[in-house]
């Protein structure tokens, strides 16, 4: 594995704040939290209790979107921003159950994240972590541990998924994404889920308020929104749908648990 960059433990770890990875982490049956990350979920839970469901499923839906780009795509790079804190079926363990060669970077901005990283997967062949924050694309593409690992002459996979919800409006969302797809060869792909307020707009506004008081806003946009963020790629078959539609391993999911999922889910080509 690589070393990290700017990855040393915190010293200032506030654990009176929620932290919205740690929330994530406790959802998904983690236990890399605190009191105050749980009080936080389940206050999301009281308004949707679907949440746990939701990061689950999203959670599956990475796990298919990978072991398709690696089985099926040839994929042998992919860059995970915005990883949250590592957990079951990380992207490197998916993806080098297909090819153990398949060089992985994981990105994120927060340093307890990183740390973690670092600490859990330190003897993890061909994967590398960095913090670094999703809105500065050049700062990841420019970091020794991109440069040293990655050839962005050939294609890449980037994974941004359950993260741009926490990116305002005013940060430009689609405009970031457009930097990332400007950099990527092309046969690259963009794996990409987001919760989508067509789901449930009044629950959607209490949980605004309740991640206020986390460590991150919470954006939640409307479908022809997220549609929005796949410009200038080709959407793989199903297109973007919930995430337990995505090519799911078992029969088509209900109805009702597709509603339950909150989240819209999709995979891009770049053809040029």
């Amino acid at each position: 594995m690589a070393p990290a960059e700017n990855g040393g433990l915190p010293t200032d770890l506030d654990m009176h704040a929620p932290n919205v990875a740690r929330m994530y982490d406790y959802w998904l049956g983690g236990k890399d939290n605190y009191a105050a990350d749980r009080a936080a979920a389940e206050q999301v839970l009281s308004v949707a209790p679907e949440a746990r469901y939701m990061a689950r499923q999203n959670r599956a839906f990475v796990g298919r979107a990978v072991r398709h780009l690696v089985h099926e795509a040839g994929i042998r790079q992919i860059i995970d921003i915005g990883t949250g804190l590592p957990t079951q079926s990380n992207v490197h363990e998916v993806a080098h159950q297909a090819e153990p060669g398949v060089r992985v970077l994981y990105v994120d901005n927060d340093r307890v994240v990183v740390a973690h990283s670092v600490a859990l997967l330190g003897t993890e062949a061909h994967v590398s972590v960095l913090q670094a924050d999703l809105r500065q694309p050049d700062a990841i593409f420019d970091s020794p541990a991109l440069r040293q690992e990655f050839d962005l002459d050939r294609p890449v996979a980037i994974v941004i998924t359950a993260l741009l919800h926490f990116i305002t409006d005013q940060e430009d969302p689609q405009g970031l994404i457009a930097r990332y797809r400007a950099a990527m060869a092309p046969g690259s792909h963009l794996v990409l889920s987001h919760s989508c307020l067509d789901s449930g707009p009044e629950a959607a506004a209490k949980i605004k308020e309740i991640y206020q008081k986390a460590n991150a806003p919470a954006v939640l946009r409307t479908r022809e929104q997220i549609q929005g963020l796949f410009s200038g790629f080709d959407l793989l078959e199903p297109g973007l749908v919930y995430t337990p539609q995505w090519r799911p391993d078992s029969p088509e999911p209900s109805t009702q648990d597709v509603r339950k999922a909150w989240m819209l889910a999709g995979v891009g080509r770049k053809t040029t």
